[in-house]
């Protein structure tokens, strides 16, 4: 397609106007507001232009380019300052989480202070489920979809138990339809209306792990408040992936990793939201120094009772990792340089086009399990082989130089994320997918398969 072709931006690019051709993949990243970003990233190797094609952002984002550079200025400002550097490193260790903290509320739709990254994931679904899921008389209820993502299963039924609460009866999952492997927002509405006054608190995924599914989270937290129950979120596969608006919705509280759409590093420090309206309450919460009021927090043994900062700092238990902090900041600039609006855009046609590509090209070898509808997904495409082994696909697919990943029983998820991935990428793989496929067909997968 040519420079001057009749789509000259993306937001006019829709399915009905997709070509198969490379060239019109080429114009697509053309016209791409966000070009160039893709550069400030670490690629595996591979025969692309050098490159790996990479789809596997959803597990483990790309590292940025300026990672090592800050990493590097942490560890130097310790060899030559040592304590010094809390107050003296060209970033300040002692108040270094809060560099992070205004870029991060700008990716999840937050004020400042309703923001913190501290500890990983599943530790911050511990310690927010102490304070919100509150059972008292018949409320006593937590409900979760089924299947989550399994740290979160393991995360809430061992939850309850150690607070004497029994899983079998107090746990409420949530399951699509018989027959269908979607869960309805609809559907979880209604088993919150179901539940009633019985239900003490909700805890769902913003994005399903599996099938890449966007739940509409203002919805279910209209619906928690109207039988008076919380609502909290696990977001490690929306945060930097769909818009989020967690202020706005009300949500009461969230949590979620940076490893993923992030960039942030394997096994990257994880980020935290309380609501304002949260901030000063008398929440039960574990305590820890770092979440002490600023002003007294060095009086130390002078003042022994605990006085929680106003706002999500007030969940902090230790001081900040500073080697874990130093590459969130490194991706947060290149979050906010893109800008979440554009990221979004770029999104909703670059998912459109890969999906439209599979369909176009390969018709019923593959199919899409996530939704098509791009309010109801975020970056993540859940693939479906029927006529050969899933396993097999991603061997001979990662033996052509394409990461993706395999999910059991017979899933591939691959996820074209808009500030690593180009339109040329998604072409690319669609086009080596043909000969994947016939060569999957001689694939002998024998025990485990990681």
């Amino acid at each position: 397609m040519s420079e001057g072709g009749p789509i000259d931006t993306l937001e006019a690019a829709h399915v009905g106007a997709f070509e198969t051709s490379e060239a019109f993949a080429r114009h697509l990243d053309a016209i791409d507001p966000v070009r160039g970003i893709a550069a400030e990233f670490l690629h595996p190797e591979g025969p692309f232009d050098g490159r790996a094609l990479y789809f596997c952002g959803h597990s483990l984002g790309l590292q940025p380019r300026r990672t090592r550079e800050y990493l590097g200025e942490e560890l130097d400002d310790w060899a030559s300052l040592a304590v010094q550097g809390h107050l003296a490193a060209r970033r300040p260790w002692y108040d270094y989480h809060l560099r992070a903290r205004e870029a991060l509320a700008r990716v999840v739709g937050a004020k400042p202070d309703e923001v913190v990254a501290m500890n990983g994931l599943t530790t911050n679904l511990h310690l927010l489920m102490l304070s919100f899921h509150r059972p008292e008389g018949r409320r006593r209820k937590l409900l979760m979809e089924k299947p989550a993502f399994p740290s979160d299963t393991y995360a809430v039924k061992t939850h309850l138990r150690a607070r004497g609460f029994d899983p079998v009866g107090d746990l409420v999952e949530v399951s699509p339809r018989d027959g269908e492997e979607i869960l309805r927002t609809e559907d979880v509405v209604a088993a919150i209306e179901r539940e009633g006054d019985s239900l003490c608190s909700v805890m769902l995924a913003g994005v399903d792990f599996l099938t890449g599914t966007r739940l509409d989270i203002a919805a279910v937290v209209a619906a928690a408040h109207r039988v008076g129950a919380t609502a909290g979120f696990d977001l490690a596969h929306a945060a930097g992936n769909v818009p989020l608006r967690l202020h706005e919705w009300n949500a009461d509280w969230a949590a979620w990793c940076h490893y993923k759409y992030m960039n942030s590093g394997p096994g990257a420090i994880g980020g935290a939201f309380v609501h304002e309206r949260h901030a000063t309450s008398n929440l039960p919460r574990f305590a820890g120094w770092w979440g002490n009021e600023p002003a007294t927090r060095f009086k130390m043994q002078l003042i022994p009772e605990f006085h929680p900062v106003a706002g999500a700092d007030g969940w902090q238990l230790s001081n900040p990792p500073i080697m874990a902090l130093a590459p969130l900041l490194a991706s947060l600039e290149l979050f906010d340089r893109a800008g979440m609006d554009r990221l979004r855009t770029k999104s909703r046609v670059l998912t459109g086009y890969l999906e439209w590509l599979l369909r176009e090209r390969h018709g019923d070898e593959v199919k899409v399990v996530t939704p098509s509808d791009p309010e109801r997904r975020g970056a993540q495409l859940s693939l479906r082989f029927p006529k050969v082994d899933a396993r097999a696909v991603v061997l001979t697919l990662r033996t052509a130089g394409a990461v993706v990943d395999f999910r059991e029983p017979d899933l591939i998820r691959v996820a074209p994320t808009p500030l690593t991935n180009s339109f040329l990428d998604c072409w690319r793989l669609a086009d080596i997918i043909g000969p994947a496929l016939k060569g999957a067909h001689g694939v002998e997968v024998v025990g485990g398969f990681h």
